[in-house]
């Protein structure tokens, strides 16, 4: 008998059972369990909103002025912000005042300056730090860098302002000798003197000498401050004279030249007092003391000449001229502005060229010598008609003009005193072709 037929068949399934009632604990043990794929975790992080601070939102949602302000106030600087505050409305004032006519008025406001305003909170702010600890050197020193970083358009004004703050700030330095209160005097004189006033400009001048006056200080370029203080003060002095002279104040322009020249002679610079004893002899040119001028013009001519400056040489020439032809030196008086023309010409100086020229062609039309005179004074018309001076060329078209006429006036006299035909004839031939001469060979013969 078979095997098949004493065992019986038992159906074996294809796939096993999968039903979980059915497997056996050992089984749930040994068997790996099939776990569903999970993705990997999401990265959340660009998912979350950055969180902004309201600080960070008023960057961008305020005004550059609000922010510099709020900045001043959150970090205790009150006399920085008062001080800013005042400056930016100061502004406001002044370019709303004049409307449209006023030129501040197409300028940006300083609130419309980022950087400029970024400034003012730099250095306004160092300054108080500074004024807290009483560190006034460094109190000075940031309102002067304030002083010079306003130089633009319309910014004179707030030039002017730091200049004045930085000058009390340096009276409360103690451990420089005044060295500081010195400079901000000088600082503050000249920005005076741009801007034209003069007495406020003299005051502060006189400061800064009389507190530099005999000090071992020099400037950033080794020159002693005394020095630089006779150098303003002589341009001032010489201003103010300048002055005097056109309202003809003469007693007073000589008064303050003197001062001047003084000054300079202290500063040991020959180059000041060539300068200052040229506006001295012009002085005592007005005043009709034509020695003592001639003494100081000479003293102004001798010094250019020696420092080879041509255009002070050439100014004291003229300036001598003019006063030896008020004494009725003629002679030397031409020599004078044939030197004046010699440098001018040597030195390309058309304009002074003309002025020579133009100078001895009326002194020589003035002597009678028309011949002369109507060359000068054709120089003197083209050199005007090139540098294109109209005023100068009308002056010299009249002069020639004039000094043609006067040439023909002997010849023209003698024609018609004459009274023969032949003499009539010849005026009237003249009349028609308008020539500059007679021929005088000819005068009074039949």
């Amino acid at each position: 008998m078979s095997a098949s037929a004493i065992i019986p068949q038992q159906r074996t399934p294809l796939l096993p059972d999968i039903s979980t009632s059915k497997i056996s604990a050992k089984d749930r043990k040994t068997r790996p369990q099939t776990q569903k794929k999970q993705s990997p975790p999401a990265d959340n992080s660009n998912d979350q909103t950055t969180r902004v601070t309201k600080d960070e939102i008023s960057l961008y949602r305020n005004s550059q002025r609000q922010n510099v302000c709020v900045a001043m106030l959150r970090e205790g600087f009150h006399r920085s912000f008062e001080e800013l505050f005042s400056l930016l409305q100061r502004f406001e004032e002044a370019r709303q005042a004049g409307g449209p006519d006023n030129p501040l008025w197409y300028l940006p406001s300083l609130q419309e300056q980022p950087e400029k305003l970024l400034t003012l909170q730099t250095h306004l702010t160092r300054a108080e730090t500074a004024f807290r600890a009483g560190n006034f050197a460094k109190v000075y020193e940031e309102q002067l860098a304030l002083a010079g970083y306003f130089t633009g358009p319309g910014e004179d004004w707030l030039s002017l302002y730091f200049h004045q703050v930085a000058l009390r700030s340096a009276q409360r330095v103690r451990l420089d000798g005044g060295r500081k209160e010195a400079e901000a005097n000088a600082n503050l004189a000249r920005v005076y003197l741009e801007q034209g006033q003069l007495d406020l400009a003299k005051e502060h001048f006189e400061v800064f000498h009389c507190l530099s006056k005999e000090r071992p200080w020099w400037d950033a370029t080794g020159r002693p401050l005394q020095q630089c203080a006779c150098e303003g003060l002589c341009a001032v002095y010489t201003q103010l004279a300048q002055g005097a002279l056109q309202s003809q104040e003469y007693e007073l322009a000589i008064e303050i030249l003197s001062k001047a020249f003084n000054i300079a002679k202290e500063a040991d610079d020959e180059e000041m007092q060539g300068k200052v004893a040229y506006w001295v002899g012009l002085a005592y040119h007005r005043v009709g003391d034509p020695k003592t001028a001639k003494e100081y013009l000479t003293m102004s001519l001798n010094t250019s000449t020696v420092l080879g400056d041509t255009e002070c040489q050439g100014r004291a020439y003229k300036a001598i001229a003019k006063s030896l032809e008020s004494d009725g030196k003629l002679e030397e008086a031409v020599q004078h502005l044939e030197k004046f023309a010699e440098v001018s010409r040597s030195n390309k100086q058309q304009e002074n060229l003309e002025e020579a020229c133009m100078s001895m062609g009326i002194i020589y039309s003035n002597r009678g010598e028309y011949e002369r005179g109507v060359e000068y004074l054709q120089q003197a018309y083209e050199l005007a008609k090139s540098v294109c001076n109209v005023g100068r060329l009308q002056q010299a078209q009249v002069c020639v003009g004039v000094t043609r006429a006067q040439r023909m006036l002997p010849s023209f006299s003698a024609h018609t005193n004459n009274g023969n035909p032949d003499d009539i004839q010849r005026i009237i031939t003249w009349k028609d072709r308008r020539q500059d001469a007679y021929d005088y060979s000819t005068v009074g013969k039949k």
